[in-house]
C-alpha cells in the first residue's frame, strides 16, 4: 500500500523534477527575471534621463539679480495685454569673458549688448517677429543699479549702454520705457554659445554675392552658397568693415538673414524630432545661456518653444525697428514716427505685422478721415470729406522672413 501511495505520487504525477510543476515554476522565474531585467531597464534609463535633464538644466545660470531689480520697479513696468503672447528680450553679450572669448578682444571689464532682439510669439503661436533694437539707438534711459551696488543717474544715450551700466535688468526696463512692451522672459548669449549652436546643428549655410577677406572679422569665404561653421558663423554677423555699407542697420539685416537660415537648419533637418540631434543641440544652446528664473530649466524652455516648431517658415519674420540717423549725429539713430509706435501697437496688442522686402518705410501716408460719429481717424490718401467710414490696411515694415532664400 505506501509503495502504491508512493508510486502515484511519483514522477508520473507531474511533482517530481522533470513534472509540469517544475515546469510552472521555471516559467514563473523567467517572468521574475524579465520583470527585474525590465525593471533595472527602466529605472536606468529613468536615471540616465533624469543626468542629461539635470545636465542641460544645469547649463542655464537663472539671473536672479535682474529678477529681483525688476521687481524692485514691478509697479511702473507696462502689463501684458494679451493673454498666452509672449515677448523674449534675446541680448548677444560682447563679453571678452568665459570659455573662448578673450579672442575677440581685450576685457576692459564691461560688456555691451552687441545684438538685441525683441522676440515676439503670437498667442496660439501662429507666428514669431523678431525686431532688432539697433545698438546705436539714442534713448532715455533710466536709473539702474550698477554691478558694484552703486546706482547710474537717468540719461539720454545709446541703446547698448544699458546693458553696460545696469545689465540685462537695465536692458529691460529701457526697452519696455521705448515701446510699451512688457518683457515676459529675457535670454543672454555670449560669443561662445553663438559658436557651439552653430556647430551643433552641422553649420549654416548663407548666400554671399561677392567673397569676403576680413581680417578684422578673421573671415576669408568664396562667393556663393557657403556652409559656416561655428567661428566663421560669428564673424558674418560681427563684420562690419567688408561687408554692406558698414553700417549698423546693414549688419542688423545680415543678422536676421543669418536666424533665419539657423531656423531653417534646425527645422529641416529634423532635429526637433531626432534625440540623436537634439541633446548636442540643447548642449550647445544651454551652455552659455543666462536667462529669468522661470525659464532656467529645460522645462522651461520646453514650455516656450514646443509651439514654434508647428510655426509656418514664412510666419517666422524677421525686421529692424523703423529707424534713421540721429539729427546731432549721423553716426547714432533715432525712431522715425509714427512708424516705430505703429510696430510696437501691434507687437503690444498682437496684432498682426505685415512684412516685405522692399516695403516703403512704414507705411502709406496718412490723412485724418471723418467717420460716421463724427470723430477723426487715421485712413489710407482719399478726399478728406469721404462719407464712409475708411479701413486703414495694416502697415508694413521691410523684413524678411525664415522662408526666402538668401540666394534669390
Amino acid at each position: 500500500m505506501v509503495a502504491a501511495v508512493g508510486y502515484r505520487v511519483g514522477p508520473g504525477a507531474g511533482a517530481s523534477a522533470s513534472g509540469r510543476g517544475l515546469l510552472r515554476r521555471r516559467r514563473a522565474r523567467r517572468v521574475r527575471i524579465a520583470a527585474l531585467a525590465a525593471a533595472g531597464l527602466l529605472v536606468a534609463g529613468v536615471a540616465a534621463g533624469w543626468a542629461v535633464y539635470a545636465k542641460l538644466s544645469g547649463n542655464i545660470t537663472p539671473d536672479e539679480a535682474a529678477a529681483a531689480e525688476l521687481r524692485r520697479y514691478e509697479k511702473e513696468r507696462p502689463t501684458s495685454l494679451v493673454k498666452d503672447a509672449r515677448n523674449i528680450l534675446l541680448i548677444g553679450s560682447d563679453s571678452r569673458r568665459g570659455d573662448g572669448n578673450a579672442r575677440y578682444g581685450r576685457d576692459s571689464g564691461t560688456e555691451r549688448s552687441d545684438t538685441t532682439i525683441l522676440l515676439h510669439l503670437s498667442a496660439g503661436r501662429r507666428s514669431a517677429t523678431a525686431v532688432s533694437l539697433p545698438r546705436d539707438l539714442m534713448v532715455d534711459l533710466p536709473a539702474c543699479r550698477r554691478r558694484d551696488g552703486s546706482r547710474s543717474a537717468p540719461r539720454f544715450a545709446m541703446f547698448n549702454q544699458a546693458f553696460q551700466v545696469g545689465g540685462s535688468a537695465c536692458t529691460i526696463r529701457t526697452v519696455e520705457r521705448l515701446t510699451d512692451i512688457r518683457v515676459d522672459h529675457h535670454v543672454v548669449v555670449d560669443f561662445h554659445g553663438f559658436k557651439e549652436m552653430v556647430d551643433a546643428v552641422d553649420g549654416v549655410e548663407v548666400c554671399l554675392r561677392e567673397p569676403i577677406d576680413d581680417r578684422a572679422a578673421r573671415l576669408r569665404l568664396p562667393a556663393g552658397r557657403v556652409t559656416l561653421d561655428g567661428e566663421q558663423a560669428l564673424g558674418y554677423v560681427r563684420a562690419r568693415k567688408s561687408l554692406g555699407d558698414g553700417s549698423d542697420t546693414e549688419r542688423m539685416e545680415r543678422q536676421q538673414r543669418f536666424l533665419g537660415a539657423l531656423v531653417n537648419k534646425v527645422r529641416s533637418n529634423d532635429v526637433l524630432l531626432n534625440p540623436a540631434k537634439l541633446y548636442p543641440v540643447l548642449d550647445a544652446a544651454t551652455s552659455s545661456l543666462t536667462t529669468d528664473p522661470e525659464l532656467a530649466s529645460l522645462r522651461g524652455l520646453y514650455e516656450l518653444v514646443r509651439g514654434l516648431r508647428d510655426i509656418p517658415m514664412e510666419q517666422v519674420q524677421f525686421l529692424t525697428v523703423p529707424r534713421e540717423s540721429y539729427a546731432f549725429d549721423a553716426n547714432r539713430d533715432q525712431l522715425v514716427e509714427p512708424e516705430a509706435d505703429r510696430l510696437f501697437e501691434r507687437l503690444r496688442t498682437d496684432a498682426p505685422v505685415v512684412i516685405a522686402r522692399d516695403a516703403p518705410r512704414g507705411s502709406a501716408p496718412l490723412r485724418p478721415t471723418r467717420t460716421r460719429d463724427g470723430s477723426y481717424g487715421d485712413s489710407y490718401a482719399g478726399p478728406f470729406s469721404a462719407p464712409a467710414v475708411t479701413v486703414s490696411p495694416p502697415p508694413t515694415f521691410e523684413g524678411n522672413t525664415a522662408a526666402e532664400d538668401t540666394c534669390e
